[in-house]
């Protein structure tokens, strides 16, 4: 890039010393590549205007109108205080609205004189108003034509004078310098003619000024193209150092112990799809190199048990295994199943947790030091500096995404050379999602259930079947069963008119009489949480009524019935994780999703979705689809590994899968750019390996390909 991207934006005709502190303060622009990359959120046609007379319906796109203002008048007091001004095309009237900065706007614009209005109208006691209206001065010799960018300005900016006309001043005054001919290319030549990229100049000039739409939806592509490449190539650098170089225990026994569990020890048959995931297992722990491998597998599906058999694994050789989970009540359910198995593989199993009492802790520290423990299972106090292994070999994380990366790696320090580790979620990861979120892992999925489990009968229920839903509780209670009932909030908040936790509690201890109830949520203290759910998990209780807080780590096969209340609040990835609580014993279970009658149409469709399969990895997708990546991101892991400026995860799979095959190329140092992908492998050694600081690692894929482009040999691959 040359140094002319980097002139500080002070000396942008028009902005100064204080607007320019303004502009970085606020929206992180401090010289002109930042502005060239702030690129609009969208595109507006302003290729026609409209007449006034055209404007019908509650719902109406933005559009732009030429005519005069008549008058200004302020309306309102204090906070309901507002500018208005009336605006006519010459045959209709129309309202145009400020609620803030009104001296400012009151006095910027003369009655008489002509203007183009852009923006989104509304009615509002049965008249049409713009607020905030886009406005500009009516020039004939250049009127407004094509497709004009939107850029986001947060109020700040506004309550400072900037507008989005003022934005668009300042970048094209950067357009029209002369540096801006000399702009260095970030994607090598060979990548631009193979994919039929824009080149970055004439993509930049696009994005903001668009030509056609034709070219702007070129430029978006590669921006979009450049983006995830290279995320790609930073992420599968790290995998292909990690395969390379970060040496791993060797286990190549399969010895005793777990052949005689197998043969012998087995409460059930394994899946083919168990059988194929331990396979992948067995390779990637004989040969010398650490295991990093995600496990992906829907509730139910046995992950458990390929843990297990994980662990014999490290303990045929010698080793000792670690399962962490995140909450104690998993880790108590993962022991006292693994546990009942490891007593028939002659194995001893120990359990470590925050309640654990100290008098435990001393002979605990002491046999695991020793080795007489073969495999310890417990919550967050697994990386407490006091728990020392005599040989960790390999490390199982349930629920993964519970936990920071800082704290995972405090389990690697726990033995001389960083042990096996298998990571294993329950949450259906969309293939997009996974080739950037995990793309350093080795993926497996066990996408199987056992024979003979029932598939959760689920229905969608509104106010007017609740007479319904209620007899349904009370004929699986009469039955002996439990039953869950989930809702969105602990409190009351009439603003969103959602039903509460504690409405939900009262209500439930109201009419079903002669049954216990219990509750749990997520900001009650952790010893009441615990013994709350106790109630539930030993049977005491036989009505949970509970927030999402019982989403993970709650094994009670007795329980055959979840009502979700407000079932239009929760994401459906959510939705399936709450339905896998029940449907975990021999009996037939039911999920009612109880949402308003008023919801709209695609509300009704999620929920819909829902009712009509239980494949969770087909929900993953079609969730992702609906709600985009933001929200499920979160649910994968605490923070990801970079952030989008441009490319949308939910949307653009395709051009994710041709920019992460065009950078395994790229890295793999192939002589041919076009030749077979089949013999790239991700575990391919790089010679001239790229490394990242801390904070380079945090960057936008648009901000890594200043630095990638000035340190990757591109004659590598010409």
């Amino acid at each position: 890039m040359s140094d002319f991207l980097y002139s500080d934006i002070k000396y942008l005709k028009g902005v100064g010393e204080a607007r320019a502190n303004t502009l970085s303060k606020e929206i992180g622009v401090a010289n002109f590549r930042d502005l060239l990359y702030y690129f609009p959120y969208r595109h507006d046609d302003r290729s026609r205007f409209y007449r006034i007379e055209e404007i019908h319906g509650e719902e109406f796109p933005a559009i732009q109108i030429k005519g005069k203002f008549l008058r200004f008048t302020i309306e309102g007091e204090g906070v309901r205080k507002r500018l208005v001004g009336i605006f006519t095309d010459g045959r209709k009237f129309i309202e145009t609205v400020w609620f803030s900065q009104i001296k400012y706007f009151s006095g910027l614009y003369k009655p008489g004189e002509e203007y183009v209005i852009f923006g989104k109208p509304a009615l509002y006691r049965n008249v049409y108003s713009i607020a905030h209206p886009e406005v500009e001065k009516f020039n004939p010799e250049k009127p407004p034509t094509g497709f004009r960018g939107v850029y986001s300005l947060p109020d700040t900016l506004r309550k400072k004078g900037f507008s989005v006309i003022t934005l668009r001043k300042y970048i094209e005054e950067v357009v029209n310098k002369a540096g801006f001919n000399n702009i260095s290319e970030t994607l090598p030549e060979e990548l631009i003619q193979y994919y039929h990229l824009m080149p970055l100049k004439e993509a930049l000039l696009n994005m903001h000024f668009p030509e056609s739409p034709d070219k702007l939806r070129r430029a978006i592509e590669r921006f979009k193209f450049e983006e995830l490449y290279y995320i790609e190539l930073n992420i599968l650098r790290f995998s292909m150092e990690r395969g390379g170089r970060i040496q791993g225990y060797a286990f190549p026994i399969i010895g005793n112990t777990f052949n005689g569990f197998y043969s012998n020890g087995m409460p059930f048959s394994l899946t083919g799809a168990q059988k194929r995931v331990l396979r992948e297992i067995r390779r990637d722990m004989k040969d010398g190199r650490q295991m990093n491998r995600l496990l992906q597998g829907d509730v139910g599906s046995g992950k458990t048990m390929v843990a297990f058999l994980t662990a014999l694994m490290a303990i045929d050789n010698g080793f000792q295994a670690a399962i962490m989970a995140p909450t104690e009540i998993l880790a108590q359910q993962h022991f006292e199943t693994i546990n009942e198995w490891a007593l028939k593989a002659g194995v001893k199993v120990a359990l470590l947790t925050g309640s654990t009492r100290q008098s435990v802790r001393r002979v605990l520290h002491e046999e695991l030091q020793s080795g007489v423990i073969d495999i310890l299972i417990g919550t967050h106090a697994l990386l407490e500096d006091e728990v020392k292994f005599k040989r960790l070999g390999v490390v199982i994380i349930d629920e993964q995404h519970r936990f920071g990366v800082a704290q995972r790696a405090r389990m690697w320090k726990k033995s001389e050379i960083a042990p096996h580790v298998l990571v294993m979620t329950a949450t259906p990861i969309p293939r997009t999602l996974a080739m950037t979120v995990y793309g350093d892992l080795d993926v497996s999925v066990i996408d199987e259930l056992p024979p003979g489990r029932t598939p959760v009968n689920t229905r969608v229920a509104y106010d007017n079947s609740r007479f319904e839903v209620d007899n349904l509780i009370f004929s699986q209670l009469r039955q002996g069963r439990q039953v869950y009932i989930v809702y969105p909030l602990i409190q009351e908040n009439e603003k969103l008119e959602l039903k509460s936790l504690e409405e939900g509690y009262q209500r439930a201890c109201d009419t079903f009489v002669g049954f216990k109830v219990c509750y749990v949520h997520g900001k009650m203290k952790p010893e009441e949480k615990e013994y709350q759910m106790n109630l539930f998990v030993s049977g005491e209780a036989q009505i949970l009524v509970a927030t999402t807080v019982i989403e993970v780590g709650v094994n009670v096969p007795n329980a055959t019935l979840m009502v979700i209340e407000n079932a239009e609040r929760f994401g459906l990835s959510q939705l399936h994780q709450l339905r896998g609580r029940v449907g975990r014993g021999a009996e037939r279970s039911y999920c009612v999703l109880m949402g308003k009658q008023t919801s709209g149409a695609d509300t009704k469709k999620r929920l819909a979705i829902m009712a009509e399969t239980t494949d969770g990895f087909l929900i993953s997708e079609a969730d992702m689809k609906m709600r985009g990546p933001g929200d499920m991101e979160g649910t994968l892991q605490s923070g990801m590994p970079f952030s989008l400026r441009v490319a949308n995860l939910a949307k653009d799979g395709q051009i994710l899968s041709v920019a992460r095959e065009a950078a395994l190329r790229a890295l793999a140092g192939t002589k041919a750019l076009l030749s077979p992908l089949a013999s790239v492998s991700p575990n391919t050694k790089i010679e001239n390996p790229i490394t990242l600081t801390d904070s380079e690692i945090k960057m936008t894929g648009l901000e890594l390909s200043l630095r990638f482009a000035k340190t990757i040999d591109w004659s590598l691959i010409s």
